[in-house]
């Protein structure tokens, strides 16, 4: 008999840990029991089907952005909702690992601990920045707390939470190995340029929120370009589109870069690390892009925008002095915010321009950037990408516990 794992993740960013997670488990179960794959199951998007995950609720009928976001879509998260514990009440997993996306995970905890189902939870929410009552929660829902960031290990412990921080899961990817002539060869880019990458975020809502004033401060630091180091014709501007969107999304964005962006030596691409990574500094939506370009390195920006309503309501909520998950673990301001209203054209180019040229802003920035990703390795193998690293420690933890939950399965031949 094969072991039953419930998997679940809704944001795009843990939707990728997920795929990762089955990956490694599926070849970690099935060389120890030698009775095939487990049967994966949960919620997850196109990459965690592709690992072997069967979806029994997509995660893009879920993940919705902000309060007033939420609201409106309500009766289909609901829906979406009950049809997930119709199928846990039905098929009882020998355990569930819970990946982010609070708002769903924590009713799902709730309901797999009143059917003595044991969960593990991958990549804390960020109750250290907000709603922290919602710690009693975890206390009696969940049995392991699997962390992603350094600091917070001691946050959950202080509170009596099993914790461990195993490392980012970013942190252990190669860095990208194509070289910036075949990147710019493949996505009808000039390697004599500078390229500046432009990430309004991996959901459309979030790029319809950002992206406009993206475009404005491209047009605006091309014209104040022969004012320095860098003439207007030196510029590229690289728009990387997320594997989450659909087709008819897709078009959307297109439409708005056709609208605002037609003129601009303007490049939509797929691969936003490589983007990240060739790219002499880039602009950000506040999000897991921006740890992945602290990963890669090259100084950034981080920006946002929600609905006035929504950013009045996190104002009162959200108890961290910065924004960027760069900045709050490094414990100062390592790159520049702007948010809400701060988050204008004028001021995106008044602090992107400094970075541009070599100099001790740009240097300083790349320096504090490196100590950052130092912090979120945990051992000696990550960096390594071959199923060491964060993803392993996980695999390892997610072994350990469904063997104590399901001995049977756990049974060599």
């Amino acid at each position: 008999m094969t072991p039953s794992i419930f998997i679940s993740a809704g944001e795009a960013s843990g939707e990728f840990y997920g795929a990762e997670l089955a990956s490694a488990l599926s070849r970690r179960l099935t060389q120890k029991s030698g009775k095939g794959a487990p049967d994966l199951w949960g919620m997850g998007g196109p990459r965690m089907a592709a690992a072997g995950v069967e979806c029994v609720v997509r995660s893009e009928d879920v993940a919705v952005m902000g309060f007033t976001e939420i609201v409106k879509h309500l009766p289909r998260i609901y829906r979406e909702f009950r049809r997930l514990k119709r199928a846990i009440r039905q098929r009882r997993p020998a355990l569930a690992v819970l990946i982010d996306f609070p708002e769903i995970h924590f009713r799902l905890a709730r309901e797999f601990h009143r059917l003595g189902i044991p969960v593990i939870y991958f990549v804390s929410p960020q109750l250290w920045a907000w709603k922290q009552h919602r710690i009693r929660l975890v206390q009696r829902y969940v049995k392991r707390m699997l962390v992603i960031f350094p600091f917070e290990e001691k946050f959950y412990r202080d509170r009596g939470v099993p914790a461990e921080f195993v490392g980012h899961p970013l942190a252990d990817l190669p860095l990208p190995s194509i070289t910036r002539e075949a990147f710019a060869a493949g996505n009808r880019l000039n390697p004599a340029r500078t390229w500046i990458g432009l990430l309004p975020g991996s959901r459309l809502r979030e790029i319809e929120a950002n992206l406009p004033e993206m475009l404005e401060a491209a047009w605006k630091l091309i014209v104040s370009g022969s004012e320095g180091s860098y003439p207007e014709d030196s510029y590229e501007f690289l728009l990387p589109l997320a594997p989450t969107l659909d087709a008819a999304q897709r078009q959307v964005v297109l439409r708005i870069t056709e609208k605002l962006g037609s003129g601009l030596p303007l490049r939509v691409i797929e691969d936003a690390r490589a983007a990240l990574f060739h790219s002499r500094a880039a602009v950000v939506a506040s999000g897991t892009a921006t740890v992945e370009a602290a990963l890669l390195g090259n100084p950034f920006v981080v920006v946002y925008r929600v609905s006035p309503l929504t950013y009045a309501i996190a104002r009162r909520l959200v108890k961290v002095p910065h924004v960027a998950m760069a900045n709050l673990i490094a414990g100062k301001r390592v790159v520049p915010e702007l948010i809400q209203d701060l988050f204008t054209a004028a001021n995106i180019v008044h602090e992107l321009r400094p970075l541009l040229p070599d100099g001790p802003v740009r240097a300083s920035m790349i320096r504090e950037l490196g100590a950052i990703r130092d912090a979120l390795h945990t051992h000696a193998f990550a960096g390594s990408g071959q199923g060491s690293g964060t993803i392993s420690s996980v695999v390892k933890v997610v072994a350990a516990e469904l063997e104590a939950a399901y001995p049977v399965a756990q049974e060599t031949p």
